[in-house]
C-alpha cells in the first residue's frame, strides 16, 4: 500500500527530482516506510511505501529487465503469484517477490489490457520510455484513488489532491458544479474534483498520455441481462457458488507479510468477513470495534456477540473524542469536502486497529451488492405510497411531518417517517436518489447567494446520477438502483472515506466483497432474492445462516454513524457559529446568510434536523480556509 505521484512534461520540459520529492512528502501518511523516485528528462514518478508484501526487495519504482518500463503502484494485486507463474512461463525474469513487479511485466506482455489480468485494488502509473507515454490505471470498482491534471503542456498525477498541489504546476480554482453536487449528495463524484483543473480517473478506466495524444478507456463494467434471458440455477447452486467465491476472496486478502485483522461492527457484512477469516486461519482473528456513550449509536454489544461466537482476539473502545480538534485533524486528510459523518468512526477504528496490525479487512460493499440499504426498502414502499391521493402526499403528509419535531435518537420511527415523506415528495424520476439527496432544487436556490447561483446556470447535480439509473434499461428497478450506487455512492463516498481515514493511520484496508468476481456474481443474481418483500440482504443472510448467530443476521440495520445532530447543538456549536457566521458568509458571497441562519436556529431549537445541510456547509467553509483562503 502506497501513495504515488508524478509529473510528465509534454512540451519538452525537464522534471526536477526536488519537485517529485516534494509531491511524495505530502503522502508520507500513506507510506511511512520507504520512498522511491525515478526521474528521466521529461518524466518523474515517485511513491511512498507502506511495507506489506516483500518487505526486503519490494522497493519502488520497479522496472522491467531492460529498464525501459517503470511503474509506481498503490494497492495490492491479490492474484500476483499465479500471474507471476504465467509471466515466467512466457520468459519474463523477476528480481523481487513483490506483487508490484507483476504489473510491469504484465504491461510488457499484454500492453494496456494487462489491467484485465489483475484481481486487486490498485492505482498505478507506468512510464514506457520506448513509446514515450504514461499509462494511468485504476481498479475495476475504484477502491484506490487517482487524481490528475492534464493540458497540452504537462500531466500531473497523485493518489491525493495535495500531491498535485505540491507540484506547483497547477493553478486551482473552485469548480461550482462540484460544490453544487457536493452539497446535494455530500460527496463529489468522479470525474469531478473540487478544483476545476483536476479530475479523478474513473474506476475501471485507464488513461494513456504521450506528447500528442490522450486516450481514456473503460476496460471493465458491470453488465446484466434481463432475468428472462438468464439461466435459472437453483437457490442451492447460487448459494454454493457465492460461498466458494467469497471464501476465496477472503483467502486472497489474507496474503501478507505483516500482521492483519478485521473491523467488526456486529453487522452482517463485517461479521461474514470475520467468519471466513476464522475458517482460513489457525490463529484467533484480531478484531476491532468502537462505540459511543449514546446507546442509540453504540453497536458494541453486537460486535461483542460476534467476537465471542467466533472466538476472536477482540479490542473495543468507547469514543469520547475532542470532536473540534478531530474535525480539523481529519480535514487535512480529505483534501476536498466530504460530508459523510462516518469519517469520524472510520478514522478512530483505523487508529485502534493500527496499534496492533498493518492490514485490516472490512465488510464494505455488501450493502450495495446485496441490497442492504434502507433506501431500497423506501423505494419499494413508495410504489404503494404513490397510490394515495396526490393531495395527501403533497400537502397533508408533509405538513403533518413538519409539525412533529425530530428525535435525538439515531433513527427511530419518527426520523424514518420524516425522511421518507420528504423523499417521496421529490421528483419521481430521481428514483432511489430521492432518499439520499440533501439539497433539493427548492433548497438550492434558497441556500446560495443569487450571484453565485447564477454561475451554476442550468447545472443539475442529479444528471450524472440519472445516467447510471438509465444504463440498464432492461433490468429491474432494484438492480438499476444498485448499479447506480456502485458507480457513485460506493466509489466516491464509502471507498473514499475508508481510503483516506485508514491511510491517515498508515493502515491498509482490504474489501473481500469487492473482489470483482463477487461483484459480477451479485450482478447476475435475481433481485427478488436480495430484497425479499421488505427484508434486505435476504440471500446473504440465508447463505450465512450456518456461520453467524441468527440475532446478528436479522437485527435492525444501524449503519456506521455518529450523533452529529446532537454534537451540533453542543460540542460543535461554537465551531458552527464561527464558520457559518452571517458576516463571514456575506463577505464570501457563496451562500445566503439568512437561509443559513434559519437552518441554524431551527436545528438548535430542535424543531428541525438540518444536520446534513449544516455539516456539509461547515465542511466546505473549513476546506475553503485550508485550500482557497490560505492560497
Amino acid at each position: 500500500m502506497c501513495g504515488i505521484a508524478g509529473l510528465m512534461y509534454r512540451d519538452g520540459g525537464r522534471v526536477s527530482h526536488q519537485t517529485v520529492a516534494r509531491m511524495c512528502e505530502t503522502l508520507v501518511h500513506r507510506g511511512p516506510d520507504d520512498q522511491g523516485i525515478f526521474v528521466d528528462r521529461q518524466i518523474g514518478i515517485g511513491m511512498r511505501r507502506l511495507n506489506v508484501i516483500d518487505l526486503v526487495s519490494g522497493h519502488q519504482p520497479i522496472a522491467n529487465e531492460n529498464e525501459q518500463i517503470w511503474v509506481v503502484f498503490n494497492g495490492e494485486i491479490y492474484n500476483f503469484q499465479d500471474l507471476r507463474m504465467e509471466l515466467e512461463n512466457r520468459g519474463h525474469k523477476f528480481r523481487t517477490h513483490s506483487d508490484t513487479e507483476t504489473i510491469v511485466h504484465a504491461y510488457e506482455e499484454y500492453g494496456p489490457e494487462c489491467v484485465s489480468k489483475f484481481n486487486g485494488m490498485f492505482a498505478f502509473a507506468i512510464w514506457d520510455s520506448q513509446r514515450q507515454r504514461v499509462m494511468l490505471a485504476r481498479d475495476r470498482v475504484g477502491v484506490k484513488p487517482l487524481y490528475y491534471a492534464l493540458d497540452d503542456r504537462r500531466l500531473v498525477f497523485g493518489s491525493e489532491l495535495k500531491a498535485i498541489l505540491a507540484s506547483k504546476e497547477v493553478t486551482t480554482t473552485l469548480d461550482p458544479e462540484a460544490l453544487d453536487t457536493f452539497l446535494t449528495f455530500e460527496y463529489i463524484p468522479a470525474p469531478l474534483s473540487i478544483f476545476r483543473e483536476i479530475r479523478k480517473l474513473p474506476a475501471g478506466h485507464w488513461l494513456l498520455i504521450d506528447d500528442h495524444q490522450v486516450t481514456l478507456h473503460r476496460y471493465w463494467d458491470l453488465e446484466r441481462r434481463a432475468e428472462s434471458d438468464c439461466r435459472k440455477p437453483s437457490w442451492d447452486e447460487w448459494q454454493e457458488e457465492f460461498l466458494a467465491l467469497f471464501k476465496d476472496a477472503v483467502r486472497l486478502r489474507l496474503i501478507s507479510d505483516v500482521p492483519l485483522g478485521a473491523f467488526l461492527s456486529g453487522g452482517v457484512d463485517s461479521s461474514a468477513v470475520v467468519a471466513f477469516m476464522k475458517e482460513l486461519t489457525d490463529q484467533p482473528v484480531k478484531t476491532f470495534s468502537i462505540g459511543f456513550d449514546d446507546p442509540s449509536y453504540n453497536e458494541l454489544p453486537y460486535a461483542r456477540q460476534v467476537a465471542t461466537t467466533l472466538h476472536t482476539a477482540h479490542r473495543e473502545h468507547i469514543i469520547k473524542p475532542d470532536i473540534v480538534h478531530l474535525t480539523h485533524q481529519l480535514l487535512k486528510y480529505l483534501d476536498e469536502p466530504l460530508a459523510d459523518v462516518s469519517v469520524f468512526p472510520t478514522f478512530l477504528v483505523s487508529k485502534l486497529a493500527r496499534q496492533e496490525v498493518t492490514v485490516s479487512l472490512s465488510g464494505d460493499g455488501g450493502d450495495e451488492l446485496f441490497a442492504g440499504y434502507e433506501w431500497y426498502v423506501a423505494q419499494q414502499v413508495d410504489r404503494y405510497y404513490q397510490r394515495l391521493p396526490a393531495a395527501v402526499r403533497t400537502r397533508v403528509m408533509p405538513r403533518l411531518c413538519r409539525l412533529i419535531p425530530p428525535s435525538e435518537h439515531k433513527k427511530g420511527f419518527i426520523n424514518k417517517l420524516k425522511r421518507f415523506i420528504e423523499g417521496a415528495s421529490l421528483d419521481p424520476q430521481l428514483q432511489h436518489f430521492r432518499w439520499c439527496l440533501f439539497l433539493s432544487n427548492e433548497k438550492r436556490q434558497a441556500c446560495y447567494h443569487p450571484d453565485f447561483f447564477a454561475t451554476l446556470a442550468d447545472h443539475d447535480a442529479c444528471d450524472r446520477f440519472l445516467h447510471y439509473l438509465q444504463h440498464h434499461a432492461r433490468a429491474d428497478w432494484l438492480w438499476r438502483d444498485q448499479f447506480a450506487d456502485i458507480k457513485t455512492y460506493l466509489v466516491d463516498d464509502v471507498l473514499t472515506k475508508v481510503d483516506r481515514m485508514s491511510m491517515a493511520n498508515s493502515l491498509e484496508v482490504r474489501t473481500p466483497f469487492l473482489d470483482y468476481r463477487v461483484v459480477e456474481f451479485a450482478a447476475r443474481m435475481p433481485s427478488r432474492w436480495k430484497l425479499h418483500r421488505l427484508e434486505t440482504k435476504h440471500f446473504l443472510k440465508k447463505a450465512l445462516a450456518s456461520r453467524l448467530p441468527t440475532p446478528i443476521l436479522y437485527r435492525k440495520k444501524e449503519g456506521f454513524s455518529i450523533p452529529m445532530k446532537n454534537w451540533l447543538k453542543r460540542e460543535l456549536r461554537p465551531l458552527m457559529e464561527d464558520v457559518l457566521s452571517s458576516d463571514r458568509l456575506k463577505r464570501e458571497g457563496v451562500f445566503n446568510p439568512e437561509y443559513v441562519e434559519t437552518m441554524k436556529r431551527e436545528h438548535l431549537a430542535g424543531s428541525a434536523n438540518w444536520s446534513h445541510e449544516l455539516w456539509a456547509l461547515m465542511m466546505f467553509e473549513m476546506w475553503r480556509d485550508h485550500y482557497l483562503t490560505a492560497a
